[in-house]
């Protein structure tokens, strides 16, 4: 009786096991939702991608006016502009004028934001709080309330359609921003770190340089790339401060193929193709620590 029982219990258990369907385990989605997510995903990436395969695309039209009939550039793509700009413009100027700001922009301001932030981060002074809290201030002002106090600065300076000028003036917005950010990054590091190199004997400026800086790579990569991303493409104090064609930045220069009465809209779509090369390229250089320089400042306060 028992012989005949265990083999008819066993294989009742293999088939409720069989028909069980099995767990899936923690992190893994079933075919629908992965498909919803790769389809979000994939309209997302064109959605994002549409503008700047639109401006490539009207690039390659040799008249101003085909953006109306974008249609009728299939038949007739070519590379003139890009040749004319290269060669019958101040493209190369506005060029260097704008690497020139752009750089001495990421430099100035990620040094000075980074002291700043490590300052407010280590040291308890009279009113760090209120420091800070001054510095962002000083986002709030517009743009058209500040053009004149700053150009009659700048006047007194002999600084007006100037480099230097230009990239103190970017510095204003930069350095608040990227010493917030910083500030952020330099809590995260643990101040035992500090307190290692006062006891080999470094200074608290050796102790920043030599041992918090390199473990700040991240977070200095992120400000430099919002430094030189906000000096970059800045038109309004460009346009104002520098006088000189030659040293327009390429926004500024951008604006040049827009007169009164005409647009040459082809141009500026081969331009821009242009522009937006220098920024891919820095972008590329500093990607590895973009995002952990994002996401670790907001871990904690």
């Amino acid at each position: 009786m028992s012989t005949t029982t265990a083999p008819d219990s066993a294989a009742v258990q293999r088939t409720a096991t069989a028909a069980t369907p099995p767990k899936r385990r923690r992190g893994e989605r079933g075919l629908v939702a992965s498909l919803a997510s790769h389809g979000l995903l994939i309209a997302a990436s064109v959605i994002a991608l549409f503008p700047v395969a639109w401006l490539v695309f009207l690039s390659l039209g040799p008249d101003k006016d085909d953006y109306l009939h974008p249609g009728k550039i299939w038949g007739k793509m070519t590379l003139d502009n890009y040749s004319y700009v290269l060669q019958h413009t101040n493209f190369f100027d506005w060029l260097k004028s704008s690497l020139i700001v752009s750089l001495g922009t990421t430099v100035i301001g990620v040094l000075i934001a980074a002291t700043t932030g490590y300052a407010v981060s280590r040291m308890r002074f009279p009113g760090y709080k209120k420091f800070m809290w001054v510095l962002l201030v000083t986002q709030m002002f517009p743009v058209a309330v500040l053009m004149v106090p700053m150009y009659q600065i700048l006047s007194e300076l002999k600084l007006i359609d100037s480099y230097l000028g230009l990239v103190l003036i970017y510095c204003t917005t930069a350095v608040p921003y990227c010493a917030w950010l910083l500030k952020g990054y330099f809590d995260t590091i643990p101040f035992e770190i500090d307190e290692a190199g006062r006891v080999d004997g470094l200074t608290p400026f050796g102790t920043f340089v030599r041992l918090i800086l390199p473990l700040a790579r991240p977070g200095l990569a992120v400000a430099g790339f919002y430094s030189f991303i906000t000096a970059f493409g800045e038109v309004a104090f460009a346009t104002t401060f520098m006088l000189d064609d030659s040293k327009y930045t390429l926004a500024v220069g951008l604006q040049s193929f827009i007169s009164e009465h005409d647009a040459q809209r082809n141009l500026m779509a081969a331009t821009a193709v242009l522009i937006a090369i220098p920024v891919s390229a820095f972008f590329y250089l500093v990607q590895k620590n973009l995002v952990t320089g994002l996401t670790a400042g907001g871990t904690k306060g």
